[in-house]
């Protein structure tokens, strides 16, 4: 024991409640720690291209395994790179532990080389963030830390400065760390008998569930069947919620359709379950609300609720589901399913690839993607475009899983992510969806996936913009402006890193160049040229959002830019 360093003990500690992995990139105020790694066999450094990436790999591998993740940054410049991919990690509410080093102890407060305050610059994204400025404090901080992370299932951070971590550790008493096993919030009696009043009152309900579902989706069912309501999505419960499931009429939101948005719409009892979903717009007026979720400081806050419950939604469920009449009116919910259905049609008819026909829709890369993917892959997507195909087009069955930024809309997350996934789950297909804008901000990361010889299958929905910016600038009635991307031929530039690359340009080559991405042994990369025109409409459209296109297609006419309107209308217009 006298022999071992601070740091050694800190990765023993990580080591014996499973950690296998830590990413991040090495700095010589992170040397002790690393070096320890090294002389650990059941751990290993992951190292990345940027500290970014890091985060936004740790918090994949925690959010597809349930479990812990870990990640690092050196001192200053090293571990502000983790803030963006840490922000994503807390507001995806999965457990990450944070290690950031600090600069020479003796040497805080006076403005050193590489001089911050981690503390303070990590308070808005972690829930807990200690210093480890003597030995000795080890043994509380870092249990404190872990147990932080793992109990509120988000960020903890601790900030150790080199030359603490590379002091022998003289005590006999070693951390201890909380399991991670999950516990259950039940709701009250009270809570229960106000919603079954609500419920059985009701006479057209809705349910709108979230990512807090996972684990319940037998649950979901039964209570769907025994109200006879239809189930809207959020975009964070698709993976949980989607399959199997005769109730679901597709998500609503920004990125939905049609048929979920009107399903909450005309509602007269909406039952939220394990739901943060963020736009105020797309909830009833009229209808009662009640919401359900384990985190109390959630209920309410995006829009008027009748009746909050504090619970997890497996257990309410549960408790909630031999308190119900079983409604035999199914009529409004076979008014929503018929609405589904024919929404369901109409996205269909659009993820056509006609031999010749280009640009190439990217409705129909994303079908051929999700046609051929493995029954289990794993599917991370960059914010803007490739997500809004990634909600209509990818097809859950249980066993796939889907992660994205879909909380903190950062660019640049699915190749980070598709790194954590591979990480952790070597023998399982990554796919990672990415846009031309968010692969070019972590270009570096094709370095990270080639070294490591990570098999990630890498498409680019290339339309050399700035895709979903664009259309939020028309929808507003703005010329689009700084949108453009001066692409390079992305599979030359993998194939010269020793990549497996090709690039598609017409629609008859994309199930070949799909089926050999899936059939390489090793990391891909098919760079895929899709229309810049392509429309992807919300569930309704607001007079404002009418008004502003119509400014937009007058503005682009009136500055010389009408092959935009004319490009715009053949794309949409000759389906």
């Amino acid at each position: 024991m006298a022999s071992q360093t601070v740091a050694d003990v800190l990765v023993q500690t990580l080591a014996e409640i499973g950690i296998r992995r830590i990413y991040g990139v090495v700095g010589d105020s992170l040397n002790a720690i690393t070096d320890s790694i090294r002389r650990t066999p059941t751990m290993e450094w992951t190292h990345v291209r940027h500290e970014e990436t890091a985060a936004f790999a740790a918090g994949a591998e925690a959010h597809l395994t349930g479990h812990l993740a870990v990640c690092a940054g050196s001192c200053g410049p090293g571990n502000l790179h983790l803030i963006n991919g840490l922000f994503d990690c807390a507001r995806s509410r999965v457990p990450v532990l944070a290690i950031a080093a600090q600069i020479p102890s003796s040497e805080r407060g006076t403005g050193y080389f590489q001089e911050t305050t981690p503390e303070s610059l990590f308070k808005d994204c972690s829930h807990y963030c200690g210093v480890i400025s003597h030995p000795h404090q080890l043994v509380r901080i870092l249990p404190i830390a872990i147990n932080t992370a793992i109990s509120r299932s988000g960020v903890a951070v601790i900030v150790i400065s080199g030359d603490v971590a590379a002091q022998i550790f003289d005590l006999d008493v070693m951390p201890t760390p909380i399991s991670a096993d999950p516990s259950v919030v039940m709701p009250d009696e009270t809570q229960l008998s106000a919603a079954t009043e609500i419920l059985n009152r009701a006479e057209k309900v809705a349910i709108l569930a979230g990512a807090g579902c996972k684990d319940a989706h037998r649950e979901l069912i039964d209570i769907a069947d025994r109200l006879a309501a239809p189930m809207v999505h959020a975009l964070r419960g698709k993976e949980y919620v989607e399959y199997d499931n005769p109730y679901d009429v597709g998500m609503t939101g920004l990125l939905g359709f049609s048929s979920g948005y009107h399903a909450m719409k005309n509602c007269d009892a909406l039952l939220m379950l394990g739901t943060d979903f963020p736009y105020p717009q797309f909830f009833p007026e009229k209808a009662r609300i009640i919401q359900v979720d384990r985190l109390g400081e959630q209920i309410g806050r995006r829009t008027r609720v009748d009746l909050g419950i504090i619970g997890d939604v497996r257990t309410t469920l549960t408790q909630l589901l031999p308190r119900l009449k079983r409604r035999t009116d199914r009529a409004y919910l076979e008014l929503c399913r018929n609405h589904y259905q024919k929404a369901r049609k109409q996205l269909d008819e659009l993820a056509l690839g006609k031999p010749g026909r280009t640009p190439i829709h990217p409705q129909y890369l994303m079908k051929l993607i999700d046609a051929a993917a493995s029954d289990n892959a794993v599917f991370t997507c960059d914010v803007g475009t490739p997500t809004i195909w990634a909600a209509r087009y990818l097809t859950m069955n249980g066993k796939r899983r889907l992660t994205g930024s879909f909380t903190h809309g950062s660019m640049a997350s699915a190749l980070p992510q598709a790194i954590g996934a591979q990480s952790a789950f070597p023998q399982r297909q990554v796919i990672a969806l990415c846009g031309d804008g968010g692969l070019s901000m972590m270009l570096g990361e094709l370095l990270t996936v080639r070294q490591l010889k990570l098999p990630v299958k890498i498409f680019i929905f290339n339309n050399s913009s700035l895709g979903f910016v664009e259309l939020e600038m028309k929808a507003a009635g703005l010329l689009n402006f700084g949108t453009d991307l001066l692409n390079p031929d992305f599979a030359r530039m993998a194939q010269a890193m020793d990549i497996h690359a090709v690039r598609v340009e017409k629609p008859e080559e994309l199930g070949p160049a799909i089926d050999m991405a899936y059939g390489h042994p090793g990391p891909v990369l098919v760079d895929v040229l899709v229309n810049r025109q392509e429309l992807s409409m919300p569930p309704t459209i607001t007079g404002r959002q009418a008004m502003g296109f119509g400014l937009y297609l007058i503005r682009a006419v009136l500055n010389g830019r009408g092959d935009e309107v004319i490009d715009l209308a053949k794309t949409n217009l000759r389906r």
